[in-house]
């Protein structure tokens, strides 16, 4: 070559940048070592980002890094995923399988974010890697997208992630991912600024012209330390173009004055290739130029040795030797040469590569969307909708979104309603895809204004299936509108599939709703029309419809008809999604019957379907439903994993659902096996549910706090439910809200509320407390036992935890069995009738035995104090310390713990924690209950003096 980049010297080496190039060294030798890094490196046009990633891509390879480089274009004609296509390709990865896939929500393109993650991080376990990504402020979102997915897996891979990029307004799409990408804890931030006078100096010395003509501070002055300009200005000076009395005020002015200087078939070459982009093959511009290859040798060396275009390697390709370069010589094209240039362009991609255009479609719609104000709106149109739909199926909704909004911009005023309305049906399914939901919201409407213009039912109905249910209140309300109106056009007759799908959109709208009611009679409606219609995309809709409506054990035996249904269809289509969906609602029917070992042989069936529609929403239902199952089953290590797991896939997704579930699996698994600081963390961390599940999300906090030994802030969570009478818990989560609330009540003392739960929960005897496959609860009956023991029914309490502890240990759960026999001990004891001692010290040594084996850390301590208390003659020890003993013996007097703070001269707050102490280390849940074993305590010492026989009449 025989050009410089900024900043770049003859003979190799680079000027300036010595700090920088330190760093990166540094961050280069630690991502050998596996601590990866991102480098964010930013600075204006021409301040030598690129040259620095030059300079590190030698140093990482001479060290035996694999490099591999993806550029990101200035044109909007790139085709989706540019940059990681051909970093892929550099890896030896084949794009098309990695960045393939269909679109069936807008989570699928997070199964190409892993693929990517994963074909770059699998390579760097082999050997380190060096991902360089330049001009990353040019990229494309969804491409932007992947690089931040990518960060999150940096730290610990052996990889070395470099972008360069400008600094960038508000409104950039890079502006929006940055944050993200600061955030990452691997990320590293390297701003370059402007040469100083010594660097400015060094760079003008080794070049012919040293400061001959110009000296040192007045380049300086002149390009501001600007690398690209001081290299332009020493070019300038060597080759005759410098003009003292006007110097050039820009790159741009300095690379203009030099095409002035250049031969006529120079100038026509590089012109087209400014036409097709900053990077360009040879065969492409001959082509717009209707010239031969051979023709096109002499003018592009002359362009080389004018320091416009640089060769890239020997494959034939070109690049602008900078991107100001490149804009300098689009500029100095007149208009009709430039139209003429765009057509000749766009004919000579279309004429190249006529047998595959996927990858070109975009370019072209760029070039005729440059010919349009000259009579070639049509063209362009049909050309930015066909790129539009294939960035949809390429999983680039956003640059899908900005297509279709340029194809409806096109001469809009000639655009029929029929075609406008099927393309803003398409730009409201890409705009939901990106997750735009505004942009949604207003193509659906725009598009159902369109379909009545049209006066076209069948339309309209498209329209209105263009938004999905969401917990957002504002959007349920126009997808109703849109809905109702489009079902109401449609009438009785013909359609039937499009009114299953409208139905069964407008029985999920219910659903969020909150009206059971409506969900139950759309549902079946629904379902009835996708049977008659054979229409199997309305039939998976309706079945989903059909499920929802069928919350509980109630609707238990339908749902598992509805998952033979739904793996039926799956058989006769072909359909991975219809497969995991049936596999989900089998399995989280089963363990709702108690069926857990059935369950857990479902767990193949459900990951083969898994490993089909691939992604991280997908393994995420298949991890949910694993750590439910081992859960419920007493694995709980690997329920804490499977857990781990699936959270960490799904709340870069969908942060709500991902955090509930987890939650919800903390809570189990705090339950039996104890809490750490991450789940009191966990507890303690602001998190705001969506409507529907703001009374789960605070029972349920209460619980987990409670668990962690925060009865203050247990009790703030439980109040910020609201009275019990205002509680909307999800049709699918009514038992185990009922069961959080019924727990957290006992421990709190709110004993009316206590009362009113145990009278709902007895619509559920016989039946399993698990919330849609997210944790098990056990049975019915331990809370309904638990709750009556609290309240002082020791009867009832007694046959429910007998009852409890035979129906866990029917349905396979261990864990539950230990605890309903470690309270049915606790109970009996408690109650103290004939033959009672003998069954709790059974109960009891079977609780031991279990919780020790299971690893039981919640409960171990409390079955070897209950132990304690039972020696060889049945006497009863006292497992407390003494002042623990004094404050049980005040809480058998009745006193509160203000009197007991008076009485024994402490703080309030320490007598409470006193009174929870002891709660915990007996394994029980209220003040009586301290009564009560104080009582059997002091019966049961040996009375050797007199006061100790007042002590037990006292009490």
């Amino acid at each position: 070559m025989s050009t410089l980049a900024p900043g770049a010297v003859p003979g190799g080496g680079i000027v300036g940048r010595y700090r920088e190039l330190d760093a990166l060294r540094a961050w280069l030798d630690a991502a050998r070592d596996g601590a990866g890094r991102l480098v964010l490196c930013v600075g204006e046009p021409g301040i030598g980002k690129t040259r620095l990633a030059q300079e590190l891509a030698g140093v990482a390879l001479a060290g035996g890094t694999t490099v591999a480089w993806g550029r990101c274009v200035e044109a909007e004609g790139a085709p989706a995923f540019w940059p990681w296509r051909q970093v892929l390709r550099s890896l030896g990865a084949d794009p098309d399988v990695v960045l393939g896939g269909d679109v069936e929500s807008p989570e699928d393109r997070f199964r190409v974010f892993d693929a990517v993650a994963e074909a770059v991080r699998g390579v760097a376990d082999t050997n380190s890697v060096a991902v360089i990504l330049d001009d990353i402020h040019w990229g494309d979102e969804p491409s932007l997208l992947v690089l931040r997915h990518l960060a999150d897996r940096t730290a610990g891979a052996r990889l070395l992630v470099f972008t360069a990029f400008r600094d960038v307004g508000p409104a950039g799409v890079l502006r929006r991912v940055l944050p993200d990408l600061l955030r990452s804890p691997a990320v590293e931030r390297l701003e370059l600024r402007g040469f100083g006078l010594d660097e400015v100096r060094e760079q003008l010395s080794r070049t012919a012209v040293g400061e001959s003509v110009v000296g040192a501070r007045a380049v300086l002055d002149l390009t501001g330390g600007n690398p690209l300009f001081v290299r332009e200005v020493a070019r300038a000076i060597a080759d005759g173009t410098w003009q003292p009395d006007r110097p050039p005020r820009t790159v741009l002015d300095a690379v203009a004055a030099r095409l002035d200087r250049v031969s006529v078939d120079c100038r026509r070459l590089v012109q087209a290739a400014g036409i097709v982009g900053r990077d360009f093959s040879l065969v492409l511009v001959a082509g717009a130029l209707d010239e031969p290859v051979a023709w096109c040798l002499p003018p592009v060396d002359e362009a080389i040795a004018y320091g416009l275009l640089d060769r890239v390697g020997d494959t034939g390709n070109y690049r602008f030797v900078h991107a100001l370069t490149r804009d300098a010589v689009e500029a100095s094209l007149t208009t009709a040469d430039r139209a003429a240039l765009h057509r000749a362009v766009a004919e000579a991609i279309e004429a190249r590569f006529a047998g595959d255009l996927s990858d070109h479609l975009p370019d072209i719609a760029r070039h005729w969307a440059s010919l349009a104000p000259y009579g070639e709106a049509v063209t362009a149109r049909a050309w930015a909708i066909r790129a539009a739909a294939d960035a949809v199926r390429r999983l680039a909704y956003e640059q899908g979104v900005r297509l279709y909004q340029a194809a409806l911009a096109l001469d809009a005023s000639s655009l029929p309603d029929v075609e406008r309305c099927r393309l803003l049906v398409a730009l409201g399914r890409a705009a939901y895809f990106a997750g735009d939901l505004r942009g949604c919201v207003n193509a659906a409407v725009e598009a159902a204004g369109a379909a009545r213009a049209a006066q076209s039912p069948e339309l309209a109905g498209e329209a209105a299936l263009v938004l999905e249910a969401a917990p957002t209140s504002g959007v349920n309300a126009v997808a109703e509108q849109l809905c109702e109106q489009a079902l109401a056009d449609l009438g009785d007759n013909d359609h039937e599939g499009l009114r299953a799908r409208l139905l069964a959109q407008r029985s999920h709208l219910a659903f969020y709703d909150g009206d059971q009611d409506r969900v139950a009679s759309l549902s079946v409606a629904a379902l009835e029309l996708a049977r008659a219609s054979c229409d199997d995309h309305a039939l998976a809709d309706a079945l989903r419809a059909r499920q929802e409506a069928l919350p509980g054990p109630a609707g238990r035996a339908e749902r598992l008809l509805l998952a033979t249904e739904m793996l039926a269809l799956a058989r006769r289509t072909n359909g991975a999604r219809a497969a995991m969906w049936g596999e989900l609602w089998r399995i989280d029917a089963l363990i709702e019957s108690g069926q857990l070992a059935a369950a857990a042989e479902e767990l193949p069936a459900l990951r083969v379907a898994v490993s089909r529609v691939g992604g991280p929403v997908s393994v995420w239902h298949l991890d949910r439903v694993t750590a439910c199952v081992a859960q419920a089953q007493g694995r709980y290590a690997t329920a804490a994993a499977a857990g781990r797991r699936g959270y960490d896939r799904m709340r870069v997704v969908e942060p709500a659902p991902a955090t509930g579930a987890f939650a919800a699996l903390q809570c189990a698994l705090a339950h039996h096996i104890g809490v750490n600081d991450e789940v009191t963390a966990l507890a303690r961390r602001p998190f705001d549910p969506p409507p529907r599940f703001t009374t789960m999300a605070w029972l349920s906090r209460a619980f987990l706090l409670l668990c962690a030994g925060l009865p203050d802030e247990a009790m703030a969570s439980y109040q910020q439910a609201g009275p019990l009478e205002m509680w909307s818990l999800p049709a699918f989560f009514v038992l185990p809200g009922y069961v959080y609330g019924a727990l957290a009540a006992a421990r709190l003392g709110r004993h009316d509320d206590l009362t009113v739960l145990l009278d709902r929960l007895e619509q559920f005897r016989g039946e399993h407390a698990t919330g849609n496959g997210v944790a098990y609860m056990g049975p019915t009956e331990l809370t309904l036992g638990r709750g009556a023991a609290v309240l002082g029914r020791l009867d009832l309490a007694v046959e429910d935890l007998a009852v409890a502890a035979d129906q866990a240990d029917r349905a396979g759960a261990p864990g539950y069995v230990a605890e309903a026999r470690y309270h049915l001990a606790a109970t009996l004891l408690t109650r103290d009738s004939p033959g009672d001692h003998d069954r709790a010290t059974a109960a009891a040594r079977d609780a031991d035995r279990l919780a020790r084996a299971l690893g039981m850390a919640a409960y171990t301590d409390r079955t070897a104090a209950l132990l304690a208390q039972l020696d060889n003659k049945g006497r009863l020890a006292v497992p407390l310390s003494p002042r623990e003993t004094q404050v049980a013996g005040l809480v058998a007097e009745g006193l509160t713990n203000r009197q007991i703070a008076t009485r024994l001269v402490l703080s309030e707050r320490t007598a409470q924690n006193h009174v929870q102490h002891i709660l915990t280390k007996l394994g029980f849940t209220t003040r009586s209950q301290i009564a009560a074993w104080h009582v059997h305590a002091q019966l049961s010492r040996p009375m050797s003096h007199s006061a100790d026989a007042q002590t037990v009449a006292d009490s």
